[in-house]
């Protein structure tokens, strides 16, 4: 079962790998207004972290162009935004809440998430994700379409692969997510 994940170092470090070539990529493709970015990492204190990869997670990479002072932030698949919840228990938590009901005070006493939390993210789930633009932009590739009452359970249900290969190509779906859309000026 995905929650098995919870308890996997492998699975955390992935993420790191994936999280570091996001950033690299960033990092190469340098600032909008043409300077060198130079790293400018954010601190965090991670919940939902397992205590042997935790020192892997106590930052978010970012960076700071040397001409203009932008932070541009590179895409993760760690962090969900500025949540402190690790995005992979964001996702799992909010799957397996239903409202109050056993499993979910089993899930809320295993992740150490309150119950007011869980509800929080199903309401972001059920009303707020489907309103992104990344949602608007991709929901028609999904045949038949996702139901949306039932998210993330039932997108992660249509990434392929094992438990950790489906919520790994989750997180990277979502991962756009993750930073604050770019306002181009008109007419670029």
């Amino acid at each position: 079962m995905c929650h098995a994940l919870l308890q996997s170092p492998n699975f955390f470090r992935l993420l790191l790998r994936i999280d570091e070539e996001l950033a690299s990529e960033t990092h190469a493709a340098g600032c909008r207004c043409g300077g060198v970015l130079h790293r400018a990492n954010y601190p965090r204190k991670p919940r939902a972290c397992l205590s042997e990869v935790r020192g892997d997670f106590e930052s978010r990479f970012s960076f700071c162009c040397h001409r203009c002072r932008r932070r541009t932030t590179s895409m993760s698949v760690r962090f969900l935004g500025r949540r402190v919840y690790l995005a992979l228990a964001v996702v799992l938590g909010s799957a397996r809440h239903a409202g109050q009901n056993p499993a979910a005070t089993r899930l809320s006493g295993t992740l150490n998430v309150p119950l007011l939390t869980l509800r929080r993210w199903r309401h972001w789930w059920q009303g707020e994700f489907p309103q992104t633009s990344l949602w608007q932009a991709t929901c028609a590739h999904f045949m038949p379409p996702v139901v949306s009452d039932l998210f993330p359970a039932s997108l992660l249900e249509r990434f392929s692969g094992n438990a950790e290969e489906a919520l790994m190509r989750l997180l990277v779906f979502l991962s756009p997510l993750t930073v604050r859309p770019i306002d181009l000026p008109e007419g670029r």
